[in-house]
């Protein structure tokens, strides 16, 4: 274990699976003190029993992050257990619904707004007052590429995170004078279980079989989940306030967040 985050409190949302468990675990090693949330039990006892097994502290929170009683619960757990939050990471996302504008369910479509907008909304919304009151603390929110991309029969996911971008954005600028920061990322490219969802779902298979294509032949390449590592750095990175001059910004994982540093930025994000 290393210690550069010796001392943070961190609260990672969908982190009972891939990128959120691999986050969680990178901030743990790191010296974090790290609370999970996630729908599913198993599937946090697992994230907290790697924690565990190399050496960090972890705790488990079971909520569904769209609904404000869990959320606000959540909250008051994870700071009861560790103290005051000092890193948010909401991470929890879903793919779907796969289909036209013209032919999408809206109850559907809504759902994923509240998955994607309001849940982290929610979470921010509950960690920034005792942030400003202390005068420091970060929030990552885990976007995607689909974020400015225009594709086909997923408005409600390429929207979902376009807006997360945005919300970083006005959030940062709002916060940014009581010296807190905020950031979106990309996570880069892995076959998660969402990508397993996304390949078995009848309405991606009809409308994006392209798409399904892809993520097969990925995950038959070598090494494909090596993104994973390169976005639990990434967060560490963030997190560790070296990178704070680029508050408010989307940053994907390739981006060389030292060249980003040095450009000059009119207006954070981009």
């Amino acid at each position: 274990m290393t210690r550069e985050l010796a001392g943070q409190t961190a609260l990672v949302t969908g982190g009972g699976r891939g990128f959120g468990r691999a986050i969680a675990l990178r901030l743990a090693t790191g010296g974090g003190e790290v609370t999970v949330t996630a729908r599913t039990q198993a599937e946090l006892n697992q994230t907290i029993a790697e924690i565990e097994s190399a050496g960090g502290r972890g705790f488990a929170v079971k909520g569904d992050v769209t609904r404000p009683e869990d959320v606000v619960r959540i909250v008051n757990e994870a700071t009861e257990h560790f103290g005051p939050i000092t890193l948010l990471v909401s991470n929890a996302g879903i793919p779907g619904p796969f289909a036209p504008t013209w032919v999408a369910d809206p109850a559907e479509w809504w759902y994923a707004q509240e998955v994607h907008i309001r849940a982290p909304f929610m979470f921010i919304r509950e960690v920034l007052p005792g942030m400003i009151e202390r005068r420091t603390g970060r929030i990552i929110v885990v976007s995607a590429i689909g974020s400015y991309r225009v594709d086909h029969s997923m408005s409600a996911y390429c929207l979902g995170k376009t807006a997360q971008n945005r919300l970083v954005q006005l959030t940062a600028a709002e916060v940014e004078e009581f010296g807190v920061s905020a950031f979106a990322i990309d996570p880069g490219f892995v076959i998660t279980e969402l990508a397993e969802i996304t390949m078995r779902d009848p309405g991606a298979q009809r409308w994006r079989p392209e798409m399904i294509k892809i993520l097969k032949e990925r995950k038959e390449t070598p090494g494909s989940d090596r993104d994973l590592a390169r976005c639990a750095q990434r967060v560490v990175d963030l997190a560790s306030g070296r990178y704070d001059g680029l508050t408010g910004s989307y940053l994907e994982l390739n981006d060389n967040l030292e060249e980003l540093l040095r450009k000059p930025r009119e207006n954070p994000g981009r």
